[in-house]
């Protein structure tokens, strides 16, 4: 019966260090980390540590949002341990699934942690709307002005190739294409 420990942070730029020192204190047996996004299911580390898991294993983490991608994909992993009797602690969240009560605090707390993402992905797309209400322009700027594209038209009125005006604007040739046709609209 193995202690395994899993740390994950989201980026490359964060430290494991925290997470580390906690999953040693309690003596794990062995330790996955990585560092990648908890919302993709390209995790290596985090695969690995699933196949190593076996019957009566506990795996231990400090946070439950350091483990699954959803509430749904916390749940799947709740009804895969339950099945294969393997133990989960989380200890930051006084979590252990061996227990009655750290099994209903563990979906208590997924379902907070969803309804939070939930929330902050409304308050996104409320801030985004009202943004651009207000005038905000989001992606980088269009290559193409007004000025340019009757700068381009005028040029091939006068002769110039398509392919010499993709690289004196440095521009592909269908946008070339796309500007020439956008100034004979307006006219």
């Amino acid at each position: 019966m193995s202690r395994v420990g899993y740390a994950r942070v989201s980026s490359t730029g964060q430290s494991l260090d925290v997470q580390l020192d906690k999953l040693n204190q309690v003596k794990c047996d062995r330790v996955y980390q990585e560092k990648r996004s908890g919302r993709t299911a390209d995790r290596p580390e985090f695969k690995a540590c699933m196949n190593y898991l076996r019957e009566g294993d506990t795996l231990i983490i400090t946070r439950l949002d350091r483990l699954a991608r959803s509430v749904w994909h916390l749940s799947q992993l709740a009804k895969e341990f339950e099945k294969e009797k393997i133990n989960l602690i989380v200890l930051d969240q006084n979590i252990d699934t061996g227990t009655s009560t750290g099994r209903l605090m563990f979906n208590m707390l997924a379902s907070i942690a969803e309804f939070e993402t939930d929330l902050r992905t409304e308050r996104q797309s409320e801030g985004i709307a009202k943004a651009k209400e207000n005038g905000v322009q989001f992606g980088r700027p269009p290559k193409l002005t007004n000025e340019i594209m009757q700068n381009i038209y005028s040029r091939r009125q006068t002769g110039t190739t398509i392919s010499q005006l993709a690289k004196e604007f440095k521009l592909g040739e269908a946008t070339i294409y796309r500007a020439i046709k956008a100034v004979k609209k307006s006219d």
